[in-house]
């Protein structure tokens, strides 16, 4: 085990200390943070355009599903965050059992739990950029079309989160047992091609 100190949650860090920390030499932040931040970020800005809809006289109609859109959003982004740092501790529990010796015990009794501690979260992250930017796609109509550019980046940003996620994913593909891989690697490619035809759609239906 490191004596490294724990790592502040992602939601308590300013933007400059956040990407200070990024930047540096150390384990923690990384890519998974990143993604779950880019995650965020999407879910904030669609956020701001169901901000600016909401009570919207020409949007009357669309009113309840807005709101309720609002409500989603808000969850989404607290969740990308939560699980940037899930990720963050999951590596740091599989890092230190790979420094272990291959027949130690303790990283013969903690590695299964360990990988899927460490894949966990960036999976999740990849569903959860899907289900935000099918929530996306369907906002297209619901809100103020000054905002379409917005909601174009918030698409942008969504698939993004989702690609990055993906990297994290199929980093540890190869620590499974070698007959999931191949239903992991397949299951992840499946969402990623599934995030890129929404984020297409979302960018044609704001434009």
């Amino acid at each position: 085990m490191t004596n490294e100190p724990e790592p502040s949650s992602l939601a308590s860090q300013t933007i400059a200390g956040f990407l200070d920390a990024l930047n540096a030499k150390v384990p923690t932040p990384g890519g998974g943070a990143a993604a779950a931040i880019t995650g965020a970020t999407a879910a904030a800005t669609a956020g701001m355009v169901v901000s600016y809809s909401i009570n919207k006289k020409s949007l009357a109609q669309h009113q309840a599903f807005n709101v309720d859109a609002q409500g989603k959003l808000n969850a989404i982004r607290a969740t990308f965050l939560q699980l940037g740092d899930d990720d963050a501790a999951g590596y740091g529990v599989l890092n230190a059992l790979w420094k272990l010796d291959q027949d130690h015990p303790d990283r013969i009794a903690g590695w299964e739990a360990a990988v899927d501690g460490a894949i966990s979260p960036p999976r999740a992250m990849v569903g959860l950029a899907v289900e935000m930017l099918e929530l996306c796609e369907q906002l297209i109509p619901t809100t103020n079309r000054q905002l379409k550019s917005d909601l174009g980046v918030a698409g942008v940003l969504g698939q993004a989160a989702a690609r990055s996620a993906g990297w994290n994913v199929k980093i540890n593909i190869p620590l499974l047992p070698s007959d999931d891989q191949d239903c992991a690697h397949k299951a992840v490619d499946a969402q990623l091609a599934q995030a890129q035809r929404l984020c297409d759609a979302i960018e044609t239906g704001c434009r």
